[in-house]
Parts: structure tokens; C-alpha cells; sequence
């Protein structure tokens, strides 16, 4: 359902004031701010629409209003001014992020650092890059007990094992199965390596002695820890300042999800945010600990054909516009020092793309 012009900026303003204050915003608070030019009564009668639209709520009765997720989300695809970053804090930055990256290694945790100081929220900084397989496959004949599985990834890592056997195996079972392997498992996911598979590969080698799996088992060990992303999360007392978490259990809850690995991606989303940013609010947030919290995601160019993604976790009250800007700048000044891209055009960092589209999808 559309709604008007003026329920659009009253309901701005109320984003806006309580973004400021953290508390209910009432008629009288909008009426000073929002220059409408129309009567406190008619205020009080836009924001009691406002809230049986699910745009706002009531947190008691004789309180303002404050928004809801779904108000958020209107606020956050049509009614905020999106925010550019000026030239000497689009330096500062720069500055600060140059200070930090001294060695690739420490990226991750100086780049969350960074951001969970530039926005004051928690941060994670990720990188994964695009699904690994085994390009190719050494199997290396040491006696008659013993071989070495070495496998060459396709990011160009190797990765070996020796393999101790309880039982005597054949130099040509060894020759056979790096064959097979060579030709059946390269280039495919850990997840088209199935049963069949192996068994077929197990019955094309003869091999009764269960060599294939063990080599299966480490090709799978391995892919696995390849496409695992990396993160960094950093800042996450920062929550603690916060007014939506003065309640002990609920801040406790989203700072143990955070400081033990909880992931803040939707499943198969990927790590391909685009250009821009991605918001998330409240209930579209998959983990039941993001359900009161939004998160804003950017997208970088980590070199190698690796993307990396910064992310922030704060209140549904954040300033989104302010958050997106700085990460926007951020993940645009790691793209050119980690990818080698060029700067973005003029704009850009500004640009969002939302998760949501449709302010009016109750979630």
C-alpha cells in the first residue's frame, strides 16, 4: 500500500529523532522538526495511521512512537538522505587503512579493527575465495606401507598427507588411482564428490584394500577447509554503549554469537554484494540472535579472484546512512590496494543495494 507524501516525511523524521535519542518520538517532537506545516492534531492522527500501517509502534500508550522493522526498511529504500563522505574524511580513511595493512596476513583483523572504530559498532571483515577444486592429483610411491598424496589446488596451494597402511600395497594401484583420480575428481566440488563416485572410482582401480577412500577422505578434509570463508570480528563490547542493549542477557546473547564465529550472511548469499551496500533489519536477518539487530554489508575486491565482504552489527536504530557511506569508502580504498581496481565514479559509494525490496512484506 502507498502511502503520502507527508506520511513519508513524518515518518522520517521519526527515524530521524529516534536515531538521535534512542527514546519515543512524540507529535510534538515532529511538529518542531520536520516543517510540515500542519497542526500537532493532524501529526497525531498521521502517526496513529503510521502504526496500524506497521510502519511505526507504541511501546506504551501514553509513549511516541518508534519505528518498526518495516518503517526501517522505508526509510532505508526511499526516505534517508543517503550521506557522502567529505574529502577529508574520505583521506582519513585512506590514512588510517594504509597504516593498518602492512602484511596481507593481518588484513582481516586490522580491516575489522578499522571499521568497528570508524562506525563504532561491531565489525567483521571476511574473505573467501570462489570455490576451490583439486586441479591436479600426485600420488608418490614411497615403500610398500607408505605413500604421499599431494594435491594442487586451483588458488595454487598444495596441500600433502603421508599415508600410512597397515598392509602391503602395489606400486601399480598406487599409478592406477593417481590416474583415475586425475581424471574423475579435478575439477569438481566437494559436494559432486559422492558415494558413487568413489565406489566407481574404488571398482575401476581394483582396489579391495579401501585406499580410495582415504585418498577421497583428505580431498574432501581439504576442499572443505579451502571454501571455508576467513573472518575477523572485532568491537563487539561496543554493543555495550548501545541503549538497546542495557539488558545484560540480550547484549550477552549477541556478543557470544558474534565472538564465537556466528556467521551474519544469509545462507548461499554469497559474498558478491555488487558495487554497493547491503542492509539487513531485524527479522530479515536469518540467526535468531540478529533478530533485534541490523547489519550492513560492503563488498570489496580482495585480489586473486577472492571477495571479501566488511560487515557491522548494531541496533535496528543505527545511522544506515552514515554506516553505509564509511564502509562504501572502506571496501572501495581495500578494492584498489588488495584487487587493483580503479577508484569507483562519483557516487558510487553511495548506492545500495537492499535485501527486501518491498517496504510493505511484513516479515
Amino acid at each position: 500500500m502507498a502511502i503520502s507524501e507527508r506520511k513519508k516525511k513524518i515518518l522520517a523524521a521519526v527515524v530521524d529523532e529516534y536515531i538521535r535519542t534512542a527514546e519515543p518520538v512524540g507529535s510534538k517532537a515532529i511538529a518542531q522538526s520536520a516543517g510540515l506545516g500542519c497542526s500537532p492534531a493532524t501529526i497525531r492522527n498521521e502517526l496513529a495511521e503510521l502504526v496500524s500501517l506497521g510502519y511505526l509502534e507504541q511501546p506504551h500508550t501514553s509513549a511516541g512512537r518508534v519505528p518498526t522493522p518495516m518503517g526501517y526498511r522505508m526509510y532505508v529504500n526511499e526516505l534517508m538522505e543517503k550521506q557522502k563522505l567529505s574529502l577529508e574524511e574520505s583521506e582519513e580513511i585512506n590514512r588510517r587503512l594504509n597504516a593498518r595493512l602492512q602484511q596481507l596476513d593481518d588484513a582481516l583483523s586490522d580491516v575489522s579493527r578499522l571499521a568497528s572504530q570508524l562506525t563504532d559498532y561491531p565489525a567483521l571483515a571476511l574473505t573467501a575465495q570462489h570455490t576451490v577444486t583439486v586441479q591436479r592429483f600426485d600420488l608418490i610411491y614411497v615403500d610398500a606401507n607408505t605413500f604421499i598424496i599431494v594435491l594442487t589446488l586451483s588458488s595454487s596451494q598444495a596441500k600433502s598427507k603421508l599415508v600410512r597402511l597397515p598392509i602391503s600395497v602395489d606400486q601399480k594401484l598406487v599409478q592406477r588411482l593417481s590416474s583415475l583420480f586425475n581424471s574423475g575428481f579435478t575439477g569438481v566440488t566437494e559436494e559432486q564428490i559422492s558415494p558413487l563416485l568413489i565406489n566407481s572410482t574404488e571398482r575401476a582401480a581394483d582396489d579391495t584394500m579401501g585406499i580410495t577412500s582415504v585418498i577421497a577422505a583428505f580431498v574432501l578434509e581439504t576442499l572443505t577447509e579451502a571454501n571455508t570463508p576467513s573472518a575477523s570480528i572485532s568491537g563487539e563490547n561496543r554493543l555495550l554503549s548501545q541503549p538497546e542493549f542495557r539488558d545484560p542477557d540480550k547484549a550477552h546473547r549477541l556478543m557470544s554469537y558474534l565472538s564465537g564465529g556466528g556467521y551474519i550472511l544469509p545462507p548461499n548469499s554469497g559474498l558478491d554484494a555488487g558495487d554497493g551496500v547491503k542492509v539487513l533489519i531485524g527479522p530479515e536477518n536469518v540467526a535468531e540472535e540478529l533478530k533485534d539487530s541490523s547489519v550492513v554489508l560492503a563488498s570489496y575486491d580482495a585480489g586473486d579472484n577472492t571477495r571479501g565482504l566488511i560487515g557491522v552489527v548494531g541496533p535496528t536504530r543505527m545511522d544506515y546512512s552514515a554506516v553505509a557511506a564509511k564502509l562504501s569508502c572502506l571496501a572501495a580504498s581495500l578494492s584498489r590496494r588488495l584487487g587493483g581496481g580503479e577508484a569507483p565514479p562519483e557516487g558510487m559509494h553511495n548506492k545500495l543495494i537492499i535485501k527486501g525490496d518491498d517496504p510493505n512484506d511484513r516479515r
